[in-house]
């Protein structure tokens, strides 16, 4: 199978990181650039604060279709003119989403091999970022978030290089993926199918294996409001 998916990408990477009050972020500091060193470990001069949250060998490359910028400037979401890559992705593209990418899936950018491994998780620090309370829940709930790749082969991506699929392994897209994931029904059925997706990110095998045991969905407050008011809400409960 080769199908060219997209004829080119923005690049960006970056590894600053500046004040969100509570919390830092380096989601408002990739770069425009020609070229992305990749590797399993990472793409070479990209970075991030929270490395128990974010990045690590499952979530090397985030992609982020422009698009979505339109779709959450109509829903006055975005309360200043912002576009690529203001969601800290290091690739943008136009004329793939959710829908057209599968958990798993190989592509080939350039020389660099990558695999499918998740979406994107939104967290609070997009209320944060855009001063706008809920963003990451509606992030979630639209399921226009993007997603995550592991490198299989190391690799450069250049800006001018298009996007193949390579080989498609799962019959569950990114879309359908957020959309067993993040609903609030509990659905051993979806979860099993999901877990059994090659290539699915180990953090997501583990959470849909922890809910199949408990019976019960994880609370994901700290993650969509923050720790701090997630302890205060559990609190008043």
């Amino acid at each position: 199978m080769s199908q060219i998916l997209i004829a080119k990408a923005a690049l960006y990477r970056g590894d600053a990181f500046s004040s969100l009050g509570p919390v830092d972020s380096g989601m408002a500091h990739k770069r425009s650039a020609e070229v992305l060193y990749v590797s399993q470990n990472g793409i070479e001069g990209d970075g991030q604060v929270d490395k128990r949250h974010h990045g690590g060998p499952d979530r090397v490359i985030h992609q982020f279709p422009r698009e979505h910028y339109g779709e959450y400037r109509r829903r006055d979401m975005l309360r200043r003119q912002v576009d690529a890559p203001s969601m800290g992705e290091n690739l943008s593209s136009v004329g793939i989403l959710e829908q057209d990418l599968h958990i798993g899936d190989v592509v080939q950018i350039g020389t660099a091999v990558l695999q499918l491994s998740q979406p994107r998780s939104p967290c609070f620090k997009l209320d944060l970022r855009y001063d706008y309370p809920g963003f990451a829940l509606a992030m979630q709930t639209l399921g226009m978030s993007g997603w995550f790749y592991r490198v299989l082969q190391a690799g450069e991506i250049r800006s001018n290089d298009p996007m193949r699929l390579s080989e498609r392994l799962s019959d569950i897209s990114v879309a359908e993926a957020m959309a067993i994931y993040f609903s609030p029904r509990f659905d051993e059925a979806a979860y099993a199918r999901l877990l059994n997706c090659e290539g699915l990110a180990q953090s997501w095998r583990g959470s849909l294996a922890r809910r199949l045991e408990s019976g019960k969905i994880e609370d994901w407050r700290a993650r969509l409001i923050g720790p701090t008011a997630a302890a205060l809400a559990a609190a008043l409960a």
